[in-house]
């Protein structure tokens, strides 16, 4: 298994509406040491 390093990275977050929500995915990298610069949730319709 592979593991991925997000220490010192700037990250993009781009949520679904209907399924995982911008703020979810933000949450979940809170202790990973990345850099959430931009973090949104829409609607593809």
């Amino acid at each position: 298994m592979m593991t991925l390093q997000l220490a010192n990275k700037k990250v993009l977050v781009i949520g679904d509406r209907d399924g995982v929500p911008g703020q979810a995915i933000e949450a979940c990298l809170a202790n990973t040491g990345a850099e959430v610069i931009f973090s949104s949730t829409e609607c593809f319709v």
